[in-house]
């Protein structure tokens, strides 16, 4: 019984591990971006209807290849649009999220990726490509410059 408990603590963990750290949070992205010298990569997306943003999130955001590349590099920060009613967000988080739009997405496109400085100035845009994970992120950083 004992081994089954560490082993799944164990797969818990390292699944943690190996995870996609999305923010949700701008001020906190701000934060961790200053703290961290990274950039900020806001996603906006819809989670439950956009297939452009699914396709986005599975052949770019969730590969092991990008979490790899991004890890030291960016703050990931979402703001999600669903429209399913058990997917709602929560009133607040609902608002966070269109206040971002007002502001780095007023023409609504979905998917639609914003890189920012730790300050939240625009660096550039972008949205879903059919590409490598490694040529999406060449992309993302090419706009530091």
């Amino acid at each position: 019984m004992k081994i089954k408990f560490f082993i799944i603590a164990f797969l818990l963990v390292a699944l943690q591990a190996y995870s996609q750290n999305w923010q949700t949070d701008f001020e906190t992205s701000k934060q961790l971006a200053s703290d961290e010298n990274k950039i900020i990569v806001l996603v906006f997306q819809g989670s439950d209807w956009c297939a452009p943003c699914i396709k986005l999130d599975r052949e770019i955001w969730s590969t092991q290849e990008f979490k790899d590349l991004a890890e030291d590099k960016f703050i990931m920060l979402q703001a999600d649009f669903p429209r399913r009613k058990n997917n709602k967000l929560s009133t607040e988080q609902q608002e966070h999220n269109n206040q971002l739009a007002e502001k780095y997405n007023k023409n609504g496109y979905f998917p639609f990726v914003v890189v920012l400085n730790a300050e939240g100035n625009q660096l550039g845009s972008l949205g879903y490509e059919k590409t490598t994970p490694t040529k999406y992120f060449e992309k993302i950083v090419s706009f530091e410059n």
